[in-house]
């Protein structure tokens, strides 16, 4: 039977989890043997910690106290370990599992990441690109990031910065002619469309009081942001992408923002991971490393507040 600690332990991964059979998949051992330690906690304290029906578990708010006391006891009781071993490490070491975007993965990464890994050289990064919300249990994934609302019950997000979308085009291609002055207008011009990778099915542009527009007919439409702005950067289309991809291009003018009176309200980016409580410091480390870089207000604009949001597209 386990003991007390570790029945504690089993507990808060059934609190995240939808069911117990996929709190057990997270932990590697069986629905029976997490139904025990749950079973044996609400014998010992003579309530029930969880509503169960035949699909899910639903936490009571008694459970709910008991597990934020349980949080913060074995928080301490890790600590209590790691601030008085002998063989306290002072770099961090093993593997960490990190999905992102594709333009974010591949343009910003790369540098936010160089610092961790020189000063941590047992530090295992492995990255997987994927523009929609990966599942994290599936793919061994520590941390994500994406952009828009994560409401999956089984991540802790949090809103580290904003994303605003602007419609742009090479000064070339705005000379030859003239800068839409409305969104009619826009209509008329050589548009890029952006392909979503899993089905098939172009992108609409977004734009405020939540109008939005599908090109029937665009000049040139691909899968990749990074080839699409290619495009654009060579004059052959006006395109509509987020501040982070534009932002190094309309600093030196080789870009122009168009429209932006009528730009849609900014999107939410979200880092999120998929656990609570006691966090290896591995995790920790590079998670915490990502807030602050994602805060970075030149690629990202901040939020006023950081807040936890509600772990479905």
């Amino acid at each position: 039977m386990l003991n007390r600690m570790e029945m504690l332990r089993v507990f808060l991964v059934a609190v995240e989890s939808p069911t117990f059979r996929e709190a057990a998949q997270r932990l590697g051992t069986s629905p029976q043997k997490v139904t025990r330690a749950v079973k044996e906690l609400e014998r010992m304290f003579a309530e029930p910690l969880f509503h169960r029906s035949t699909r899910q578990a639903h936490v009571t708010a008694f459970g709910a106290q008991i597990a934020q006391q349980a949080r913060d006891t074995l928080t301490q009781f890790d600590n209590l370990f790691v601030s008085h071993s002998k063989a306290e490490q002072t770099t961090v070491t093993g593997r960490v599992g990190i999905t992102a975007p594709h333009a974010i993965g591949k343009l910003y990464l790369p540098g936010f990441l160089k610092p961790l890994m020189q000063e941590n050289p047992g530090l295992q990064i492995d990255l997987s690109l994927d523009d929609e919300l990966t599942d994290a249990v599936a793919a061994q994934i520590d941390i994500g990031i994406r952009v828009g609302t994560v409401k999956d019950r089984r991540y802790i997000a949090r809103s580290v910065g904003e994303v605003p979308l602007k419609v742009v085009a090479a000064p070339t291609l705005i000379a030859e002619t003239g800068a839409p002055s409305s969104l009619e207008a826009l209509k008329s011009m050589p548009l890029s469309m952006l392909i979503d990778r899993k089905n098939g099915r172009p992108w609409p542009w977004f734009f405020a009081s939540g109008q939005t527009y599908l090109a029937p007919s665009p000049a040139f439409s691909c899968d990749d942001p990074e080839t699409e702005l290619e495009f654009v950067l060579a004059g052959l289309a006006y395109a509509q992408m987020p501040h982070y991809l534009a932002e190094p291009w309309l600093a030196e003018g080789r870009l122009v923002e168009v429209l932006s009176e009528i730009a849609p309200p900014p999107i939410d980016l979200m880092i999120y991971r998929t656990q609570s409580g006691p966090v290896p410091p591995r995790v920790r480390l590079v998670y915490d490393h990502l807030m602050k870089c994602l805060g970075d207000e030149q690629l990202f604009p901040c939020r006023t507040s950081l807040k936890n949001e509600p772990a479905n597209r």
